[in-house]
C-alpha cells in the first residue's frame, strides 16, 4: 500500500446519505445531479467503516506514520521541593 487510493462508489462500504446513488451496469449515477457519482466532490458520501478522508481518499489505503519519542527527556526537568506533611512522610529528598 505505497500509494493512497481514492474511494469509488462501487465499494461495499460506500453509501449515499440521500440515497441518490443509482447503480447501473457499468457505473453509479447520482439522481440529484444526473451525473456520474463523484465521491470527492459530493457532500453526502459516507463510508460505513468511517474511513473516508477529505478529498475522497480511502483511509484504509493510507499508511500511518509513527514517531518514537524518548520519554526520559520529557520527565527531566526541575526537581520538586516538598514541604510540610509530604516532606515528613517521604523524607528530605528531591523528586524528579
Amino acid at each position: 500500500m505505497a500509494q493512497t487510493k481514492t474511494c469509488y462508489p462501487t465499494c461495499n462500504s460506500f453509501r449515499c446519505a440521500k440515497n441518490s446513488a443509482l447503480y447501473r451496469r457499468d457505473s453509479v449515477w447520482c439522481r440529484e445531479t444526473d451525473e456520474p457519482c463523484n465521491v470527492a466532490k459530493c457532500n453526502y458520501s459516507i463510508c460505513t467503516k468511517r474511513r473516508l478522508l477529505p478529498g475522497g481518499i480511502c483511509g484504509e489505503t493510507v499508511k500511518r506514520k509513527t514517531v518514537e519519542k524518548d520519554l526520559d527527556d520529557d520527565f527531566l526537568g526541575e526537581s520538586i521541593k516538598l514541604k510540610g506533611k509530604a516532606l515528613r512522610k517521604l523524607g528530605d529528598q528531591d523528586f524528579f
